[in-house]
Order: structure tokens, then sequence, then C-alpha cells
């Protein structure tokens, strides 16, 4: 490295920035590597060529400022700014796949809920059709059987029922069908 003058080393790194293969972190690195190259490494022609390709569209400076601030100084608000920029569309991209989750959340709890209500309501309407299909049964066994031999229970449970029991027993059915399709669509969309 001292064989070489510093015009050959200026020249060496104005055709990396040139080349877009040193960095501003390479720059950085070889300022800290020593004296020579910390004095190097420092040229506003380079900072100015980082400049101009890392943030080209970047005209939000004022006149005055370019004249007066070094090219490294205003790499350095441009990167900061550039940084701060970037930082903020992270937490808008994680705020927003926050509120994501949080709407995938209470929508599977609304059908975590709604299963739950389909299933209690299938059970209630399969144990009433239940209950049906028992006061049917005695109600044939009334018919067919001779009164002095029908039991007490029997003849209990068909006074109790007011309903129609065949048209209770469909529409109770039918519930029960509408159930469990309400349950396979929920099940569906829960998974």
């Amino acid at each position: 490295m001292a064989m070489l003058p510093d015009e050959i080393w200026a020249q060496i790194l104005e055709m990396g920035t040139a080349s877009a293969r040193l960095s501003y972190r390479d720059l950085c690195a070889l300022a800290i590597a020593s004296r020579r190259l910390n004095r190097l490494s420092r040229d506003p022609a380079l900072w100015s060529t980082l400049l101009a390709l890392d943030f080209p569209a970047s005209g939000g400076s004022a006149p005055s400022d370019s004249a007066t601030a070094s090219p490294k100084s205003l790499y350095r608000i441009r990167f900061e700014r550039d940084k701060a920029r970037r930082i903020a569309a992270a937490r808008r991209a994680v705020l927003f796949a926050e509120s994501q989750v949080a709407v995938s959340r209470k929508t599977l709890e609304e059908l975590a809920s709604s299963l739950s209500r389909e299933g209690k309501r299938l059970n209630t309407a399969a144990a009433e059709l239940a209950d049906l299909e028992r006061v049917r049964s005695a109600s044939v066994a009334l018919k067919v059987w001779q009164p002095e031999v029908v039991r007490g229970r029997q003849k209990q449970i068909v006074e109790q029922c007011t309903v129609p029991i065949e048209s209770r027993l469909n529409a109770l059915r039918m519930e029960v069908k509408v159930c469990k399709q309400q349950i396979a669509i929920f099940s569906k969309g829960y998974v």
C-alpha cells in the first residue's frame, strides 16, 4: 500500500465508486483502516458519486444546503432520511399484518361461536326428536293394544303431547338436517 502514490489510490477509489463496486460501507471501512485511506476516502468526488448512485431522485435538499454541506454530510442526511422511511414502511407493514391477524382471529372466533350455537341447536332438536319418537311409539301402542294392557306411563306421555306428532317430527327432522348442514359449512370455514 505504501508503494502506490495517492493519485493511483484515488483513481482506484473513483473507479470503485463509479462502477458501484465500493459502497458507503466500504468507504467507511477504508477510513478506519489507516490515516492515508481516511484522507483519501473523504474525497468529495467519491461521496458525490455515491450520492448520485444511491439517491438519484432526491432533490429534496435546498440549493443552499448542497452549496454549504459536503457531499459526505449530504449523503449521511439522505441516508438517515431513507433509513427512517424504510423503518416507517416496515412498521406500517407490521401494523397491517397485525390488523389482518386480528381480523382473522375475530372471524375465527365468530365461526367458533356459530359452530357452538349450531351444535347446541342440533342437540336440542335431536333430544326433542327422540322424545317425540317415544310419544309416537306410545301412541301407536295405545291404538294397537287393548286399553287394559296399556301401562299408565305410555298413556301419560301421549296425553302430555299437544302438538300433532307427525308434523312436529317432520319439522324436527328438517331442523336437524339444517343444523348438520350449517355445522358442515362452519367447519369448512373454520379450517
